[in-house]
């Protein structure tokens, strides 16, 4: 088989369909760009989460003389039950999952606050209204529900907070944002195969009277199917290369130019790196889903 003319053909059948190919070229790109953008949402959600998890600390309030909550009829937390909860974190049963504790005192959470807001709410906020509170890291942040369950409910005790769940609707708006792109995503690569399909019987019912001659001379099936396959490969290439370029772009400019100098609270942030690691899959993704769409839809043309 000389491949020099089945590249020939092929590009031959490129510039006969130039408007059906610009379609599936632009069909491509948006579906596969979608595909990138969902990887890369799903690498940024693991790289926060892993980020935060080895962070995120549980925190133990005690009771001031404000509190409401039941565990606080007595008012603010005495010593005796500050103590009570050191002794429990210090035992057998807390201290393996405990990688270390911190004691805020009132003084030092005040000031902490005004730090934090400023001198103008000195005026406002009293020390004696700040809790004093145990500042725990987990060895495993997985076992935070076991400190809930220790000390929820505990005299003396406000409340038992995992610095985690504040995350976990952030985690949860990306992992929909990630399932919507992948959606579109699908509904595009169907598209794109459908309309590679399309293309390519067009295309072959436009050379019918080529294809009968080359019939007729002998040729084989394969040699005649495989410019076809050929054109829709070429064309899903352009487009997977075109997605590979916004995604490129994407998170060089959108997320390394804009939201790391805007968006302060997120440290941990997908790199270049991991855009290059999309790269083969958006390729390799698109050539075979164009080359199993044009090789089918040409054999069934053929067999009709």
């Amino acid at each position: 088989m000389r491949f020099g003319l089945v590249l020939s053909e092929a590009f031959s059948g490129l510039r006969r369909n130039v408007s059906m190919v610009i379609s599936v070229v632009l069909v491509t790109f948006v579906s596969l760009t979608f595909v990138g953008v969902a990887m890369l949402m799903q690498m940024q959600i693991g790289t926060m989460r892993d980020f935060w998890v080895d962070r995120a600390q549980v925190a133990i309030y005690m009771c001031t003389d404000i509190s409401q909550a039941s565990t606080c009829a007595d008012g603010a937390a005495n010593q005796d039950q500050i103590d009570e909860v050191q002794s429990t974190l210090d035992g057998a049963a807390l201290s393996s999952l405990i990688g270390d504790v911190r004691f805020e005192t009132r003084e030092e959470a005040y000031d902490n606050v005004i730090e934090l807001l400023g001198d103008d709410y000195a005026s406002v906020i009293a020390p004696e209204q700040m809790n004093e509170t145990f500042w725990i890291n987990l060895i495993d942040q997985r076992d935070s529900d076991i400190i809930l369950e220790a000390f929820t409910g505990t005299a003396g005790v406000e409340e038992v907070l995992d610095q985690l769940q504040y995350l976990e609707p952030l985690f949860s708006a990306l992992t929909v944002a990630t399932y919507i792109a992948v959606g579109i995503a699908v509904l595009m690569l169907v598209a794109a195969v459908l309309l590679i399909a399309t293309t390519i019987r067009l295309s072959a019912y436009a050379r019918r009277r080529e294809l009968g001659i080359m019939r007729l001379v002998g040729a084989s099936n394969r040699f005649i199917q495989l410019p076809f396959v050929l054109e829709g490969v070429f064309a899903a290439l352009i487009g997977s290369i075109l997605a590979s370029a916004a995604v490129l772009a994407g998170v060089h400019f959108g997320v390394n130019e804009y939201l790391r100098n805007r968006i302060d609270f997120v440290t941990t942030w997908i790199r270049m790196e991991d855009a290059w690691l999309v790269i083969p899959v958006l390729i390799v993704l698109g050539v075979v889903l164009a080359g199993l769409s044009a090789g089918f839809a040409i054999r069934r043309w053929l067999r009709a």
